[in-house]
Protein backbone atom coordinates (compact mmCIF):
# COMPACT_ATOMS: atom_id res chain seq x y z
CA UNK A 1 0.00 0.00 0.00
CA UNK A 2 1.19 3.41 -1.06
CA UNK A 3 2.52 5.78 2.20
CA UNK A 4 0.50 9.11 2.14
CA UNK A 5 3.59 10.93 2.04
CA UNK A 6 5.74 8.73 -0.03
CA UNK A 7 8.79 10.94 -1.77
CA UNK A 8 7.74 14.23 -0.51
CA UNK A 9 10.24 16.02 1.55
CA UNK A 10 9.28 18.19 4.96
CA UNK A 11 10.64 20.75 6.91
CA UNK A 12 9.55 20.59 10.88
CA UNK A 13 11.48 23.18 12.74
CA UNK A 14 11.88 22.36 16.88
CA UNK A 15 11.94 18.62 15.45
CA UNK A 16 14.10 17.36 18.70
CA UNK A 17 11.45 16.23 20.75
CA UNK A 18 8.07 16.94 21.83
CA UNK A 19 4.89 17.73 19.06
CA UNK A 20 8.00 18.24 16.23
CA UNK A 21 9.72 14.77 16.57
CA UNK A 22 6.39 13.35 16.77
CA UNK A 23 5.67 14.98 13.47
CA UNK A 24 8.28 14.09 12.15
CA UNK A 25 8.75 10.73 12.91
CA UNK A 26 5.35 9.77 11.47
CA UNK A 27 5.90 11.77 7.87
CA UNK A 28 8.95 9.55 7.63
CA UNK A 29 7.21 6.40 8.55
CA UNK A 30 4.15 7.63 5.97
CA UNK A 31 7.53 7.96 3.65
CA UNK A 32 8.30 11.87 3.56
CA UNK A 33 12.34 12.73 3.57
CA UNK A 34 12.18 14.66 6.85
CA UNK A 35 14.65 17.77 7.57
CA UNK A 36 14.36 18.60 11.02
CA UNK A 37 16.10 21.69 12.54
CA UNK A 38 16.67 22.46 16.46
CA UNK A 39 18.98 24.43 18.25
CA UNK A 40 20.51 21.60 20.51
CA UNK A 41 22.56 19.10 18.58
CA UNK A 42 22.84 16.33 20.56
CA UNK A 43 19.38 15.79 20.87
CA UNK A 44 18.90 16.28 17.34
CA UNK A 45 21.34 14.10 16.06
CA UNK A 46 19.92 11.71 18.53
CA UNK A 47 16.09 12.69 17.00
CA UNK A 48 17.39 12.09 13.53
CA UNK A 49 19.13 8.45 14.47
CA UNK A 50 16.03 7.35 15.54
CA UNK A 51 14.14 7.87 12.89
CA UNK A 52 17.22 6.46 10.77
CA UNK A 53 17.28 3.25 12.51
CA UNK A 54 13.69 2.57 12.10
CA UNK A 55 13.99 2.50 8.57
CA UNK A 56 13.33 6.61 7.75
CA UNK A 57 15.28 8.87 5.89
CA UNK A 58 15.71 12.06 7.95
CA UNK A 59 18.59 15.16 7.86
CA UNK A 60 19.38 17.58 11.00
CA UNK A 61 20.22 21.26 10.86
CA UNK A 62 21.14 22.61 13.80
CA UNK A 63 19.28 26.24 13.77
CA UNK A 64 18.06 28.98 15.26
CA UNK A 65 14.39 29.66 14.14
CA UNK A 66 15.31 33.34 15.27
CA UNK A 67 17.83 34.03 12.84
CA UNK A 68 16.91 35.81 10.05
CA UNK A 69 19.54 34.00 7.67
CA UNK A 70 17.84 30.39 8.43
CA UNK A 71 15.09 29.69 6.53
CA UNK A 72 16.92 29.76 3.18
CA UNK A 73 19.99 28.40 4.56
CA UNK A 74 17.39 25.10 5.54
CA UNK A 75 15.43 25.18 2.06
CA UNK A 76 18.71 25.36 0.66
CA UNK A 77 20.17 22.41 2.22
CA UNK A 78 16.81 20.65 1.97
CA UNK A 79 16.82 21.12 -2.11
CA UNK A 80 20.64 20.34 -2.33
CA UNK A 81 19.92 17.02 -0.34
CA UNK A 82 16.29 16.00 -1.90
CA UNK A 83 15.71 18.01 -5.16
CA UNK A 84 12.58 20.23 -3.56
CA UNK A 85 10.43 20.86 -0.08
CA UNK A 86 6.94 19.85 -0.45
CA UNK A 87 5.78 20.65 3.08
CA UNK A 88 6.50 23.19 5.87
CA UNK A 89 6.10 22.66 9.65
CA UNK A 90 6.83 25.71 11.45
CA UNK A 91 7.13 24.24 15.30
CA UNK A 92 9.98 25.82 16.72
CA UNK A 93 8.47 27.99 19.51
CA UNK A 94 9.01 28.85 23.34
CA UNK A 95 6.50 29.36 25.73
CA UNK A 96 6.53 31.76 28.71
CA UNK A 97 3.66 32.76 31.67
CA UNK A 98 4.94 36.06 31.80
CA UNK A 99 2.37 38.71 32.58
CA UNK A 100 1.79 42.04 31.15
CA UNK A 101 3.09 43.84 34.24
CA UNK A 102 6.45 42.08 34.70
CA UNK A 103 6.95 41.52 30.56
CA UNK A 104 10.13 43.48 29.68
CA UNK A 105 10.45 44.97 25.79
CA UNK A 106 13.41 42.55 25.76
CA UNK A 107 11.23 39.24 26.80
CA UNK A 108 8.51 40.25 24.62
CA UNK A 109 10.61 40.97 21.37
CA UNK A 110 12.84 37.30 21.89
CA UNK A 111 9.61 35.99 22.00
CA UNK A 112 7.98 37.61 18.74
CA UNK A 113 11.03 36.50 16.92
CA UNK A 114 10.83 33.02 17.73
CA UNK A 115 7.45 32.02 17.52
CA UNK A 116 5.62 34.58 14.79
CA UNK A 117 8.83 36.07 12.97
CA UNK A 118 10.48 33.03 12.20
CA UNK A 119 7.32 31.08 11.09
CA UNK A 120 6.76 34.25 9.11
CA UNK A 121 9.95 33.83 7.18
CA UNK A 122 10.00 30.40 6.68
CA UNK A 123 6.52 30.62 5.22
CA UNK A 124 8.12 33.71 2.93
CA UNK A 125 10.53 30.97 1.90
CA UNK A 126 8.18 28.17 1.26
CA UNK A 127 5.79 30.17 -0.46
CA UNK A 128 8.88 31.95 -2.80
CA UNK A 129 9.77 27.91 -3.61
CA UNK A 130 5.93 26.19 -3.83
CA UNK A 131 4.75 29.01 -6.38
CA UNK A 132 6.76 28.27 -9.18
CA UNK A 133 4.96 24.21 -8.95
CA UNK A 134 1.87 25.68 -7.96
CA UNK A 135 2.32 23.30 -5.17
CA UNK A 136 3.25 22.93 -1.55
CA UNK A 137 1.60 22.55 2.17
CA UNK A 138 2.32 24.85 5.40
CA UNK A 139 1.57 23.88 8.55
CA UNK A 140 2.28 26.26 11.60
CA UNK A 141 1.75 24.94 15.05
CA UNK A 142 -0.06 27.32 17.07
CA UNK A 143 -1.84 27.08 20.46
CA UNK A 144 -5.44 27.10 22.09
CA UNK A 145 -3.82 30.28 23.57
CA UNK A 146 -4.44 31.83 20.10
CA UNK A 147 -7.81 32.27 21.06
CA UNK A 148 -7.69 31.31 24.88
CA UNK A 149 -4.77 33.38 25.91
CA UNK A 150 -4.25 32.21 29.60
CA UNK A 151 -0.35 32.10 29.23
CA UNK A 152 1.85 34.67 29.23
CA UNK A 153 1.32 37.98 27.14
CA UNK A 154 4.04 37.28 24.66
CA UNK A 155 3.55 33.85 24.03
CA UNK A 156 -0.21 34.22 23.82
CA UNK A 157 0.22 37.08 21.60
CA UNK A 158 2.09 35.52 19.26
CA UNK A 159 -0.01 32.66 18.77
CA UNK A 160 -2.98 34.93 17.99
CA UNK A 161 -0.72 36.59 15.33
CA UNK A 162 0.22 32.94 13.85
CA UNK A 163 -3.44 32.00 13.54
CA UNK A 164 -4.32 35.32 11.78
CA UNK A 165 -1.22 34.88 9.43
CA UNK A 166 -2.12 31.76 8.57
CA UNK A 167 -5.21 32.84 7.27
CA UNK A 168 -3.69 35.73 5.53
CA UNK A 169 -1.51 33.66 3.81
CA UNK A 170 -4.09 31.38 2.79
CA UNK A 171 -6.48 34.00 1.33
CA UNK A 172 -3.07 35.34 -0.61
CA UNK A 173 -2.68 31.71 -2.28
CA UNK A 174 -6.49 31.23 -2.60
CA UNK A 175 -7.09 29.09 -5.51
CA UNK A 176 -4.05 27.56 -6.28
CA UNK A 177 -2.67 24.24 -5.34
CA UNK A 178 -0.54 25.85 -2.14
CA UNK A 179 -2.69 24.61 1.28
CA UNK A 180 -1.68 27.19 4.68
CA UNK A 181 -3.65 25.42 7.88
CA UNK A 182 -2.26 25.82 11.59
CA UNK A 183 -3.02 23.31 14.25
CA UNK A 184 -3.64 24.26 18.10
CA UNK A 185 -2.72 21.76 20.54
CA UNK A 186 -4.17 22.23 24.03
CA UNK A 187 -2.17 20.44 27.09
CA UNK A 188 -0.17 18.04 25.72
CA UNK A 189 2.18 15.77 27.03
CA UNK A 190 5.89 17.55 26.40
CA UNK A 191 8.86 18.59 28.53
CA UNK A 192 6.99 22.15 27.71
CA UNK A 193 3.59 21.32 29.36
CA UNK A 194 5.73 19.67 32.31
CA UNK A 195 7.35 22.78 33.02
CA UNK A 196 3.54 25.22 32.53
CA UNK A 197 2.21 22.62 34.67
CA UNK A 198 4.87 22.92 37.61
CA UNK A 199 5.02 26.92 37.08
CA UNK A 200 8.72 26.63 35.67
CA UNK A 201 8.15 28.23 32.43
CA UNK A 202 9.30 31.51 32.80
CA UNK A 203 6.80 33.66 34.70
CA UNK A 204 6.31 30.90 37.09
CA UNK A 205 3.18 30.70 37.88
CA UNK A 206 2.20 34.36 37.89
CA UNK A 207 -0.79 33.29 35.36
CA UNK A 208 -2.15 30.00 36.54
CA UNK A 209 -4.46 31.68 38.96
CA UNK A 210 -6.03 33.30 36.20
CA UNK A 211 -6.00 30.52 33.89
CA UNK A 212 -7.06 27.57 35.77
CA UNK A 213 -10.77 28.57 35.30
CA UNK A 214 -10.79 28.50 31.98
CA UNK A 215 -9.69 24.80 31.65
CA UNK A 216 -11.51 22.10 32.09
CA UNK A 217 -8.38 19.47 33.80
CA UNK A 218 -10.72 16.51 34.17
CA UNK A 219 -10.04 15.54 30.33
CA UNK A 220 -6.87 13.33 29.93
CA UNK A 221 -3.99 16.00 28.47
CA UNK A 222 -3.14 14.99 24.22
CA UNK A 223 -0.24 13.13 23.35
CA UNK A 224 2.31 14.54 21.27
CA UNK A 225 1.23 11.60 17.92
CA UNK A 226 -2.46 13.18 18.69
CA UNK A 227 -0.84 16.87 17.30
CA UNK A 228 1.31 14.61 14.21
CA UNK A 229 -1.68 13.10 12.94
CA UNK A 230 -3.49 16.24 12.88
CA UNK A 231 -0.50 17.56 10.93
CA UNK A 232 -0.36 13.82 8.54
CA UNK A 233 -4.32 14.87 7.36
CA UNK A 234 -2.54 18.63 6.11
CA UNK A 235 0.32 17.43 4.70
CA UNK A 236 -1.44 14.75 3.01
CA UNK A 237 -4.06 14.21 0.17
CA UNK A 238 -6.86 13.95 2.98
CA UNK A 239 -6.48 17.32 3.82
CA UNK A 240 -6.23 18.61 -0.28
CA UNK A 241 -9.50 20.93 0.43
CA UNK A 242 -8.76 22.24 3.94
CA UNK A 243 -6.56 25.54 3.85
CA UNK A 244 -6.66 28.85 5.96
CA UNK A 245 -7.89 26.69 8.94
CA UNK A 246 -6.95 26.40 12.50
CA UNK A 247 -7.57 22.94 13.79
CA UNK A 248 -7.65 22.22 18.05
CA UNK A 249 -6.42 19.11 19.50
CA UNK A 250 -6.66 19.23 22.63
CA UNK A 251 -9.26 16.28 23.72
CA UNK A 252 -12.18 19.86 24.54
CA UNK A 253 -10.19 21.24 27.23
CA UNK A 254 -10.46 24.19 25.95
CA UNK A 255 -14.57 24.42 24.97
Amino acid sequence: MRKLLEGKTAIVTGASKGIGLAIAQLFAEEGANVVMTARGKETLDKAVETIVSEGGVARGIIADSSDPAVPAKVFAEAIEAFGQVDIMVNNAGSGDMVAIEEASDEHFADIMELNLVGPFRFCREAVKHFMPRNEGRIINISSVNGTLPICGVAYTSTKGGLNIMTKNIAIRLSGTNIRCNAIAPGITDTDAARAWAAGEQEGGDTMLEFSDKYVNTSVASTEPIDQAYAALYLASEMGKAVTGQVITVDNGAFL
